[in-house]
């Protein structure tokens, strides 16, 4: 299975193709300093990126999806996903003495054969927080796959998906997919991205994924703090 490819693909387009312009992406990517100035070829939208804003635009909704374009100017790929994760992380460890130390593996600084269990876990929790408002009926499923059918001919990648759409949404079932505390952080980063903390069901939603998850509260802070930042 290939899950890698396809989160790629979808998190670039939120950057390209949903916030508008990729020229003006790429421009203001790189007045944003630090790690995401560094992948700033992340921006300007994957190719075949009006393909994967079509299957992001019918999973999250055009709210969501306006909300996640925006935010993603930021954030680019995966690999950009993992570079706020990574400076969360390490904010954490500066301001809390009983944070454990050491260089935080987030996927961005995993070799790309490691890369792939990072992928599934948040493009788990991406699916989660798109089903958080229960706007997915068995006729838009039916879309999203077919859009998610274009960006990768993998069986098992596609089966895969489909079945995460099915399923009845349960925080507990969505955590267990973090075998380690940085793909907890990225699974909770990815949430944020989607969620609408004005809709209970979505807060409510996303209050219990990140007590399933079980990071440190001071950790979700920083993370909260990179997305208040966008």
């Amino acid at each position: 299975m290939n899950t890698q490819g396809l989160l790629d693909q979808l998190l670039k387009s939120a950057s390209g193709a949903l916030s508008g312009n990729s020229s003006t992406n790429s421009r203001q990517g790189s007045q944003s300093g630090g790690g995401a100035s560094q992948l700033g070829s992340l921006l300007s939208g994957a190719g075949g990126g009006a393909l994967a804003a079509g299957a992001v635009g019918l999973l999250l909704g055009n709210k969501k999806a306006r909300k996640m374009g925006g935010k993603a100017v930021k954030y680019g790929g995966m690999a950009a996903l993992g570079v706020v994760a990574f400076k969360a992380w390490q904010q954490w460890q500066q301001n809390n003495a009983n944070a454990p130390q050491g260089q935080p593996q987030t996927v961005d600084r995993l070799p790309a054969s490691q890369q792939e269990p990072h992928s599934h876990a948040i493009l788990r929790a991406l699916i989660g927080a798109a089903k958080a408002d229960g706007h997915i009926d068995d006729r838009e499923r039916e879309l999203i796959d077919a859009e998610v059918a274009k960006l990768t001919n993998d069986p098992q990648t596609l089966q895969w998906f489909d079945a995460e759409l099915r399923k009845p949404l349960d925080p507990a079932e969505v955590a267990s997919a973090a075998q380690t505390p940085e793909m907890a952080a990225e699974m909770y980063l990815a949430s944020l991205l989607v969620v609408d903390e004005q809709s209970f069901m979505e807060k409510a939603y996303l209050q219990e994924l990140s007590s399933q998850l079980k990071l440190d509260p001071q950790l979700m802070a920083e993370l909260d703090k990179q997305v208040q930042r966008v």
